[in-house]
């Protein structure tokens, strides 16, 4: 466990896409998608196991779903297009709004509250999102690892970069990117909360894990996950 002590700085990890679990009442939904529940689009792999990893080192809180994105994406605003997939958007909208009360609301409400909580204690939150990517889409080649951040904001940006310099320090063959293949300026989580807090209360990070570390397992798995979290504790204090 790290025991350092960050200014006033507050450390919670989330994991918004940890498994492709579906909820026993809406099984029969998914008749048609079985294939896509163990896909990229059902679930983020290896994403929790980094975040359970990273929460434990840093006796940081965790929030984590299990619940495939299919059903819900919580990492994506009510309203957004991609809220909802194939297998639910065609929904009632009664039925729509049962599952955000059950299976979405939950998850985002107590990270908000937990925030929220921080802040008012005169700490600045740091929020680490966990998320994975497929080693390619659409003939576009993922790197190693990836943060995704909105530079607009003064602290983000200086968060992540020493913390990927760290990681290139301590694994130096990997290929590191900031905002790709997607942008932290995006609909998401971190972004809500950024409308709530302002920058000196709040930083907001996602990190892309490329997936095909957790396929293949092993010490290249292991490695991975032991460097990013030795990178953030290097950096965690400066």
């Amino acid at each position: 466990m790290y025991n350092g002590r960050v200014r006033n700085d507050a450390l919670i990890v989330t994991c918004e896409h940890g498994g492709h679990e579906v909820p026993p009442a809406y099984a029969p939904l998914f008749a048609g998608h079985q294939a896509l529940l163990q896909t990229h689009r059902g679930w983020d792999p290896g994403a929790l196991e980094l975040a359970q990893q990273i929460a434990a080192a840093f006796d940081a809180p965790l929030f984590a779903s299990t619940t495939t994105r299919l059903l819900i994406d919580l990492n994506r605003s009510i309203g957004h297009k991609t809220l909802h997939s194939e297998a639910t958007r065609g929904l009632p909208l009664a039925t729509r709004r049962e599952i955000a009360a059950q299976h979405y609301l939950p998850h985002r409400r107590a990270i908000e509250a937990e925030v929220a909580r921080l802040v008012a204690a005169g700490m600045r939150v740091v929020h680490i999102a966990s998320h994975s990517f497929t080693p390619e889409l659409h003939g576009i080649v993922r790197p190693d690892i990836a943060w995704l951040y909105d530079p607009r904001r003064s602290a983000e940006g200086p968060f992540v970069a020493r913390w990927l310099a760290a990681t290139r320090r301590r694994q130096p063959g990997l290929k590191l990117r900031r905002n790709f293949p997607y942008h932290g300026r995006l609909d998401g989580l971190t972004a809500r909360l950024r409308k709530r807090h302002p920058a000196d209360h709040y930083i907001g990070t996602e990190i892309e894990i490329n997936q095909r570390y957790f396929h293949a397992g092993g010490e290249a798995w292991d490695a991975l996950r032991a460097t990013v979290i030795a990178a953030l504790a290097d950096v965690w204090g400066k």
